[in-house]
């Protein structure tokens, strides 16, 4: 039986722990000092955002997934099924983005990412495929981070020092 309000709350946590760097009693997923998905995105700029090293999709088309991505996740939260009529490919399209273009875009995933997160701290009855979606969400979030800090050093965290 899962404790609902501790299972909500652990899993907010560990969701601000990705996007905003962990907490000051405890670090679970990212390195203290952290400063999360968030911030990262504000040190870099469009030309880096922009920026497709080797091919590989760009800091700008990784952050427009998320978006998307948060975006369904939102419309199933207030019981819409996005599911049907999602593009998954569409969100990698946006490769370059302007300096406008690109504020607005991480204005639009830290939107994203509010709603998200309180549509966790929401109670519900938690099914399979509720449980699984909502955990997969974080773990989906942290592998993109990696995936910026891959493409786009200057989006780095500190190294680890414990």
């Amino acid at each position: 039986m899962i404790d609902e309000p501790r299972f909500r709350e652990a899993l907010g946590r560990l969701l601000r722990e990705v996007l905003q760097g962990p907490a000051p009693d405890a670090s679970f997923m990212l390195n203290r000092g952290d400063r999360g998905l968030l911030a990262s995105l504000a040190q870099l700029s469009a030309a880096q955002a922009s920026a497709s090293p080797d091919g590989r999709g760009s800091v700008a088309a990784h952050v427009d997934h998320l978006r998307y991505g948060l975006s369904l996740l939102n419309r199933w939260a207030l019981g819409d099924d996005p599911w049907g009529d999602a593009d998954f490919s569409a969100s990698w399209a946006r490769v370059h983005v302007t300096e406008q273009q690109w504020r607005e875009l991480r204005e639009a995933l830290a939107a994203e990412t509010t709603a998200w997160s309180q549509a966790i701290d929401q109670p519900r009855e938690w099914t399979r495929a509720s449980l699984t979606e909502t955990i997969a969400s974080v773990a989906h979030l942290a592998y993109h981070l990696a995936a910026i800090r891959q493409i786009q050093p200057a989006a780095g965290g500190p190294p680890a020092k414990d």
